[in-house]
């Protein structure tokens, strides 16, 4: 049998909810979070310091909306298809404060032809921040869809560029 619990963090971008299915860190969802799931499907609510896994997402998220991280370490549990789970894995290939777009990330992942089921699978990430679909723009450069709304992620992208106000909310 599965557990699932969430817990809620403050962030410079608005609270966050942290959902986490045996132990592991399966959801980081924003207020008002496009694909986000029903929130009673994320079970009891607990406090961050109760899990570990959320302790150190919490520590982790601090250390990074402080300028002190650029690379979370935390093993997120992905549940998804295949190439789903493929492209969300890409994504933490990206590096801090750069962006690639659809396109290029879909010819890394060898099927350069499938930009748009790329960012079918990147609008569907579960773990945001931590797995970085903000860093994903359209070929142009352009800021496209964002599951936390498009406001957070050009602030999201301006803060790892260095250039944005402390907080967004």
């Amino acid at each position: 049998m599965t557990t699932t619990v969430q817990t809620s963090v403050d962030s410079p971008c608005g609270p966050l909810t942290l959902v986490a299915k045996d132990g592991r860190l399966a959801g980081l969802y924003m207020t008002d979070h496009r694909h986000r799931p029903a929130l009673e499907t994320f079970g009891p609510r607990i406090t961050p310091g109760e899990l570990p896994v959320f302790a150190a997402v919490s520590e982790q998220l601090t250390a990074y909306f402080a300028g002190d991280l650029t690379t979370f370490d935390v093993r997120p549990a992905f549940a998804g298809t295949p190439f789903q789970q493929r492209v969300w894995s890409a994504l933490s290939d990206i590096p801090y404060g750069e962006t690639v777009s659809y396109g290029r990330l879909a010819a890394l992942l060898g099927q350069p032809g499938a930009s748009r089921a790329v960012g079918l699978a990147n609008g569907k990430n579960p773990i945001s921040i931590i797995v970085p679909c903000h860093r994903v723009v359209g070929a142009n450069g352009s800021l496209t869809g964002y599951g936390g709304g498009l406001e957070r992620k050009r602030w999201l992208l301006d803060f790892e560029r260095g250039s944005t106000q402390q907080t967004l909310i």
